[in-house]
């Protein structure tokens, strides 16, 4: 699973070695450090693989990091809100996430009449 924060990206697996426990990786050590404090944990570094920092967690820890990830969103723009908390230097390869991940927009949310649905329910 690959998440993306206002404080950076994580990649979520679960290892054969490790079953018992999730491996969230990073690229850089700031996208780990929130999950690392809530669940007491130290920071792995690797120079093997493609993601040279790791945590490793109980499932129900990162759960709970990502509900409270979920109900601390407080913006209307997240790339703005990226760059404001890690920059223009992180902010920007998002932005490339974003567009590649444009292409994949399905031939039908272009087509056809708009539908509006109310948020109350």
């Amino acid at each position: 699973m690959w998440v993306f924060t206002k404080n950076g990206f994580v990649s979520a697996v679960r290892k054969d070695e490790h079953p018992e426990v999730l491996t969230i990786r990073a690229r850089d050590r700031i996208s780990l450090e929130d999950l690392a404090t809530v669940a007491k944990v130290e920071i792995g570094k690797s120079t093997s693989g493609d993601y040279p920092y790791r945590v490793f967690v109980a499932p129900k820890v990162f759960a709970d990091w990502l509900f409270a990830e979920a109900m601390a969103i407080d913006y209307n723009n997240y790339k703005n809100e990226v760059a404001r908390t890690r920059g223009y230097e992180f902010a920007g390869p998002l932005s490339d996430v974003w567009a590649a991940m444009h292409d994949v927009t399905d031939a039908e949310a272009n087509n056809g009449d708009t539908h509006h649905v109310d948020p109350k329910g």
